[in-house]
Parts: C-alpha cells; structure tokens; sequence
C-alpha cells in the first residue's frame, strides 16, 4: 500500500465513521502505514467547519488526530505550484477552490497520490496537464 495524501473530504468521512468503505480503507492504511498523511491545509478546512458549528470536543478529538498523523506544509515550491495550478483553471474557465489547488500541488509535489472522493475538481487539475494521481476510497475496491 502506497503513502497517499489524504484530502479534507476522507477526513471528514474517517471522522464521522459513517461510510464502512473509506472507514475499512482507513484502517488497512492507518494499519499499514501507522499514521496519516495530509496537508496543513485539510486541518485548516476540518477546523474552520468545526468552528463554524462551535464543535470544541470534535475540534479537540480531531486535533489529536493531527498530533498522531504526518502533516505536510505548503511550502514555497508547493505554493508556486499551486498558483500555476490556480492560474491555469481560472484561464480554461474551470477553476476549483484555491484549498483544492493547495492540496493538488502538495500531492504533486511529494509525488504520492491524492486519497479523495472529490475526483471532479481534480479531474480538471489533470485535464491541465498536471501529474495528479488519485485514488476514490468511496469507490468499492
């Protein structure tokens, strides 16, 4: 089983627990692997929605999560990477949210594949000719 980045929607499905597919995937991966991996900005989605719903203890249970996972940067090449991304849909007329674009560069630029059920959006960052690699861990394996 290969390392993958884990987008914000499968994050939000491991933390409800509702769906048994992502939630048996989750576990061969988390079995395998020890840890998650995902973006600083998938914590920064995930927060921002508890927030929203004053959740504290799903904030805090999903914290603690974050302290137990691989959680990786933007950093500058990601960022640029992103903007280029960004830039390059806004041109074609089929841009994705601008957090969407911060996930897609750091896959990318890791060079793992992206674990989302959102394939839509990103099927366009690969339709601008860009190495995404996805895996859709809604679908049934």
């Amino acid at each position: 089983m290969k390392r993958a980045l884990l987008d914000t929607d499968i994050l939000s499905e491991i933390t409800k627990a509702k769906s048994l597919e992502i939630v048996g995937r989750a576990r061969a991966y988390l079995a395998f692997h020890g840890r998650f991996t995902f973006s600083a900005v998938s914590v920064m989605e995930v927060v921002a929605g508890y927030s929203k719903q004053r959740a504290e203890q799903k904030t805090r249970r999903f914290l603690e999560m974050v302290d137990r996972s691989e959680v990786l940067s933007l950093d500058a090449t990601s960022a640029e990477l992103a903007g280029r991304i960004l830039a390059d849909l806004q041109t074609a007329g089929t841009p994705i949210g601008v957090p969407d674009t911060m996930i897609a560069a750091t896959a990318i630029r890791h060079g793992i594949p992206l674990v989302t059920g959102n394939t839509s959006d990103y099927l366009r960052v690969q339709a601008a000719g860009y190495s995404l690699v996805m895996e859709n861990w809604r679908e049934p394996t």
